[in-house]
Parts: C-alpha cells; structure tokens; sequence
C-alpha cells in the first residue's frame, strides 16, 4: 500500500463513520411534513458523501449497507465514544475558556434537514457556543474536509437550537495524548454546508446517480467497488 492510499483509508476510517449510526436514531430518512423536502438526514451521511457522493445513492436509494461494523479503526472509533470519560476533559475545557458545557446532545434542525449528536456542546467565556468532537485518531498536520464540515453542521445545529453564535469549533485527538486543535467557522463554511445537504437531498429524493469521487485512491478500500461502475 503507497503513503497515499495508507491516508485515504485513515480518512475513511477516522471520520465520523466511527461514530455509531444508531446513535443518531435508528432512522436515516424518515419523512416529516413540516418542512418542504420532507427528509431529514444524519450529520454521518454527509461525511460519506463527502468520502464519496455514490455511498449516498447505494445506501439510500439501492439499500445496500456497508457492514462497517466489521473494519478495526471503526470499531475502536466507536470504542472511544463510550470511554473518553477517562480523559482528564475538565483540564481541557479550562483551557479552552469554557464557563459550562452539555454532552451528547442529540440535536436536529428542520429548517436545514440534518440531525446529529454532538460530543460536546461548550458555552465560552466570550458568550459564542462550539462543538467539541473527539476523534480516534492521530493528528497529522491536516484537518480532513469530512472533519471539517461534521464540526460546521454541529454548529450549524447548536447555532439554531440555542439560538447563540457559533464562529469555532474543536477536535480532540485521542491518539496524539488528546491534543486538541481550534477551527475557525465561516459564514461561507455554513453555506457550503447547506449546499452539500441540498446535493445529498436531491440524491435520495430523485434517485440521481452522482459521480464518483475525483480521487480512484478511494476505491481500493470501498466496500461498494464491485457493483459500482
């Protein structure tokens, strides 16, 4: 395996697919006639079509799963979700200006058709709001995209829900001794969010058939390489 294929099965692995589906509610779609499209989705089917847009209409249009539970990195991802309460947490929101904080919070907006679980929800001194989402992984001098846009649609979540600024966003990585790393949120972060759900709506309602990711690395260690075509 070249250096570069190593980092794109680190990304697939270490994004939030480590987080357990059924955390965000057993129900990927599920209808609801308040709000126009009639789809709400999880904050995980946006990070894998972020990976690649065709997991989407395989999933959700062909129902085929993807059996992740069986991958290493996965399962350990998911492990560290249940056992982080032994990290030292309370020195690292000292650090970071934290007044008061809510963790695991399920949160969802039908406004903007996305729904998720949030690690940690902090309320900073200077009275704006950020996500803080552990990862098991290790931090190598890059924040993937999909890293990237799970924190924007978290605080897309909380900005809505508590109705307070949200202008950053933070990853502890638990395998670089819970380093944790600052991202600043835009306003053009938040609009490209709600673009790429816009994209992934139209996947699931019209059963549009995307294009594969621009990078053929992925496709060594994609679970759906044998029917995709």
């Amino acid at each position: 395996m070249t250096s570069s294929e190593f980092l794109v099965n680190e990304e697939r692995a270490e994004t939030g697919v480590e987080n357990d589906a059924s955390d965000e509610d057993e129900i990927a779609v599920e209808p609801d006639s308040d709000n126009n499209s009639g789809t709400i989705i999880r904050i995980s089917d946006v990070l894998e079509y972020l990976f690649c847009p065709r997991f989407t209409y395989y999933m959700y249009c062909l129902d085929i799963p993807q059996h992740e539970e069986k991958r290493f990195k996965v399962v350990k991802g998911r492990e560290v979700h249940e056992t982080r309460k032994l990290t030292n947490r309370d020195y690292v929101r000292k650090k970071l200006n934290c007044t008061r904080k809510e963790s695991e919070v399920f949160i969802a907006s039908k406004q903007h058709h996305i729904k998720g679980i949030v690690d940690e929800v902090l309320f900073l001194e200077d009275g704006t709001a950020a996500p803080l989402e552990y990862k098991f992984a290790e931090y190598k001098d890059k924040i993937f995209k999909t890293y990237k846009f799970q924190l924007v649609l978290q605080a897309l979540l909380i900005r809505e829900n508590y109705n307070i600024e949200v202008n950053r966003a933070y990853l502890c990585f638990t395998r670089s001794n819970s380093l944790v790393k600052e991202m600043e949120i835009s306003t053009t972060d938040f609009k490209k969010a709600e673009k790429i759900i816009e994209e992934i709506l139209d996947i699931i309602e019209k059963g549009l058939y995307p294009k594969t990711s621009r990078s053929s690395r992925k496709c060594v260690d994609c679970c759906y390489r044998n029917i995709c075509v």
